[in-house]
C-alpha cells in the first residue's frame, strides 16, 4: 500500500481531491490532502508574503511532522509548482511525483507567461487574485455536472497573489532524477500541452492523457485514481 499526498491548485483546497481520496482510501492506501496556506478553509489567513516557496516549506514540514516516507506526491494545476519545491526540500521522503494537468516552472519563470488568461476576467487585490465567480463557474468548472459545479463553486476562493505571480523559486529540482508521471487533460486549455510535454521530457516521465477538463478529480475520479495507482 502507498502513501499519497495530494496537492491542490489555485482557487481550491484539499476538498477538491475528496472523490479521489475516498477511492484511494477504500483501496487501502494512506491519503493526505492538505489545504495550502491562504486557501479554502484557510482563506481567512491570507496575507502578503504567501508564495509557492512558503507553501512548499510548510508542506515539507508536514511530511516531516507526520513522519511520512516513500510518498507519492501529486500536484494539480499550480499545485505542481508546490510539488516541485516540496520535493526539493524533502527529497528523502518522496518516492514518486505525479503532475495532473499541472504547472512545473523553471527557476525564475512566472505563471502569467505560461497560462492563457482571459482579458478582463481576473479580480486582483493586494493579497489575492483569481477569476470572477461568474467566470469560474462558466469557464473553469463548465464541464462539470450541475450538482458538482455548485458544490465546487460553494468552496471557490481567490488565491494568494504571490503564489501565482511571483517568479518560481527552485534550486536543484531540475538537475535531479525523479520517478514521475505527467497526466494531461485533453479538454483543458491551461496549462498548455507544450508546457506539460516539456515537464515530461525533462523528467523522463511517463505520459498519460485523460479526455477531461482541468478538474479530472471531480469529473473523472475513477479514471484518475487508476492512473495514480
Amino acid at each position: 500500500m502507498a502513501t499519497y499526498v495530494l496537492v491542490h491548485g489555485a482557487y481550491q483546497g484539499g476538498w477538491i481531491w475528496k472523490p479521489v481520496a475516498t477511492r484511494l482510501r477504500a483501496a487501502g492506501h494512506t491519503v493526505y490532502a492538505p489545504t495550502l496556506d491562504g486557501c479554502a478553509e484557510r482563506h481567512a489567513q491570507v496575507r502578503p508574503g504567501i508564495t509557492v516557496a512558503t507553501q512548499a516549506a510548510e508542506l515539507a514540514q508536514f511530511l516531516f511532522c507526520e513522519d511520512l516516507t516513500q510518498v507519492v506526491l501529486v500536484g494539480t494545476s499550480s499545485g505542481g509548482m508546490v510539488v516541485c519545491r516540496t520535493a526539493e526540500l524533502a527529497r528523502d521522503r518522496v518516492a514518486r511525483l505525479v503532475f495532473v494537468d499541472a504547472l512545473a516552472l523553471l527557476p525564475g519563470e512566472q505563471v502569467s507567461k505560461i497560462v492563457n488568461r482571459r482579458p478582463g476576467s481576473y479580480e486582483l487585490t493586494d493579497v489575492t487574485i483569481g477569476p470572477s465567480r461568474a467566470d469560474a463557474e462558466q469557464r473553469l468548472f463548465a464541464d462539470l455536472d450541475p450538482a458538482t459545479r455548485a458544490w465546487a463553486m460553494a468552496r471557490y476562493t481567490l488565491n494568494p497573489v504571490a503564489a501565482l505571480e511571483a517568479p518560481m523559486e527552485l534550486d536543484s529540482f531540475w538537475t535531479q532524477s525523479w520517478p514521475a508521471t505527467v497526466i494531461r487533460c485533453r479538454k483543458s486549455v491551461n496549462p498548455p500541452e507544450a508546457h506539460q510535454r516539456r515537464t515530461a521530457e525533462r523528467l523522463k516521465a511517463s505520459w498519460h492523457e485523460l479526455d477531461a477538463g482541468h478538474y479530472p478529480m471531480l469529473s473523472h475520479p475513477e479514471e484518475l485514481m487508476r492512473l495514480l495507482l
